[in-house]
């Protein structure tokens, strides 16, 4: 419930004004930056280099050059690139000239890209060469035509389709152009794509406002400090790469650029550029700990990783910690500018053993510092549920990093910010220390016998089992339990097992109404951030049919 408004003496006389009020934006970072660390290195991408004064060049000639063709307040910008430093620069470039940055998933197919372009309306598409034949077959597709640049990239193979080069259409934009703050923080900054697993993607819109905010929370939740040397292991066009082009403009770091993320790559900028801070789903993970000794490289200073999506695995975590990362764990959506909630550490759980240290540290946690409202909430009865730790609700939020809404979609919009809070769709509990932890999307809780079964606690022990890579758990159809749990597992190459095995060793470690009664070993379908694609396995365990 908001306060009172006041009308004392304290409303009048004491009007926002220019010398005291200025809207929120992002934009402001990269242009103290430039100010204060002119000199500072902003990014590295193979064997090219640059300063932030560079750098927020760059950015004023992109947005002149889209002012010189009439791109402006309104208008949107599409990205099909991949982590460079044009990518980067779009990040300021486009705002800088009051248009709105549409960053497109580089995997997604061809009649994808072309419905976002025109759902999003793009004047203007960013292409990187890698992607060309995607981009030729769906710009074939789209209703609406927008201006195509190519991106070149040394790094990378692929055609031009364009009417010009990135380098070529900044070249003529002017060094020192005159752009200005939004004139209402609540402006568009930014349109992210779902990924319409279930039908057409949705266009979440981000403010500035939020933008700014989110940005911050980065900083602040991760103790960034100063000029932290940053990889692009998450790629810049997942929410926006969670706000942190924002966030290391901000803190005058150095965006080290990686276009293949393997764990040899990962290693190699780590020892190479010194990297201190990267993020990525569990999978990034998984290619740390299991990289071959060959692709290693040594190391004698801090790494602190940050890792979302589906909750990663108590034994990940140790993994990493044996190796020597830091790991903090987040959670968001695309729907709250990425990570939104953080696993906040505390210093009396150093005492902990290792493996309860990453029991606790596999909960989604608290609030970030700019979200406001942060509950497990049941969706009939809008009432929080018991902290208990046990009592399954619908996670929901508010505050400053929710999303504006989805764009040309009010009925969706309406929904999912109803009743005052943003209904995440993600089921979980509340502890007793108000800490969160995810039990599963509502779609992927499994019904057996009329008992809840949360597939993330499957998962979670089947990779304690020697030898998994990866796993992941969805409903079978059973007549006689309804459905029963369905496991998808990935062995390590030098490991062995049967089915048997696996059930054998979840019955010792789950209660048995739980346990998968199907194992296939097989490789896991995944997003290009990382994420398994549970609906493509749902689809092959729906074809299984009821077991004999």
């Amino acid at each position: 419930m908001n306060q009172p408004v006041d009308t004392g003496a304290f409303a009048s006389g004491l009007d926002k004004c220019t010398a005291n009020f200025t809207q929120l934006s992002p934009l402001s970072f990269i242009r103290r930056t430039a100010s204060v660390y002119p000199e500072y290195p902003s990014i590295i991408h193979g064997q090219r280099h640059f300063t932030w004064s560079e750098t927020y060049a760059r950015c004023r000639q992109l947005a002149s050059a889209l002012s010189q063709r009439g791109i402006g307040a309104g208008d949107t910008v599409a990205a099909l690139v991949s982590n460079t430093p044009a990518m980067y620069e779009a990040h300021f470039g486009v705002s800088m000239a009051g248009a709105i940055l549409n960053t497109i998933n580089t995997r997604l197919d061809a009649a994808t890209i072309a419905f976002i372009l025109d759902h999003g309306e793009a004047r203007v598409l960013l292409t990187d060469k890698e992607f060309h034949a995607t981009a030729h077959e769906a710009l074939g597709q789209c209703r609406r035509k927008p201006i195509v640049i190519d991106v070149d990239d040394a790094e990378a193979d692929g055609e031009f389709i364009g009417e010009t080069e990135y380098e070529a259409f900044i070249g003529g934009g002017d060094k020192e152009f005159e752009w200005s703050l939004p004139r209402d923080e609540w402006q568009a900054i930014s349109l992210n794509y779902t990924s319409g697993t279930t039908g057409d993607p949705k266009g979440v819109v981000y403010h500035h406002r939020g933008a700014y905010l989110n940005a911050i929370s980065n900083i602040v939740g991760w103790n960034m400090g100063h000029h932290p040397v940053y990889l692009w292991t998450l790629p810049m066009f997942h929410c926006n790469g969670w706000c942190f082009p924002w966030t290391i403009a901000a803190v005058a770091g150095t965006n080290v650029c990686l276009r293949r993320v393997t764990g040899a790559n990962i290693y190699k900028a780590i020892a190479d550029q010194k990297v201190t801070h990267f993020c990525g789903a569990p999978i990034v993970l998984s290619m740390v700990i299991n990289a071959p000794s060959g692709e290693r490289r040594t190391f004698d200073h801090k790494v602190r990783a940050m890792t979302a999506a589906a909750p990663p695995p108590a034994s990940v975590l140790a993994s990493m910690e044996e190796e020597g990362f830091d790991v903090t764990h987040v959670y968001g959506l695309t729907e709250t500018y990425g990570p939104a909630v953080m696993c906040a550490w505390k210093d009396r759980w150093n005492e902990l053993s290792p493996n309860d240290r990453a029991q606790q540290k596999s909960r989604q946690g608290v609030t970030y510092h700019a979200l406001e409202g942060l509950d497990v909430i049941d969706p009939e009865t809008m009432k929080p549920v018991p902290r208990d730790g046990e009592t399954i609700g619908e996670v929901m939020f508010q505050g400053n990093i929710v999303m504006k809404g989805y764009l040309k979609n009010p009925d969706s919009t309406v929904s999912s910010l109803s009743n005052g809070w943003f209904h995440s769709g993600d089921l979980g509990v509340m502890h007793p220390d108000n800490y969160i932890q995810i039990k599963d999307r509502s779609k992927d809780i499994i019904i057996s016998g009329g008992e809840n079964i949360s597939s993330i606690e499957v998962e979670d022990a089947l990779y304690k089992f020697p030898g998994v890579e990866a796993a992941a758990v969805v409903a079978r159809p059973d007549e006689k339990w309804g459905e029963t749990p369905c496991a998808f597992v990935t062995l390590r190459p030098d490991t062995k097992a049967t089915e048997e095995e696996v059930i054998e060793f979840c019955r010792d470690n789950l209660a048995h109404y739980k346990c998968p009664r199907t194992v296939i070993f097989t490789e896991l379908p995944k997003t290009s951030t990382g994420k398994i694609q549970k609906f493509k396995l749902r689809e092959q365990a729906r074809e299984l049919g009821s077991p004999a």
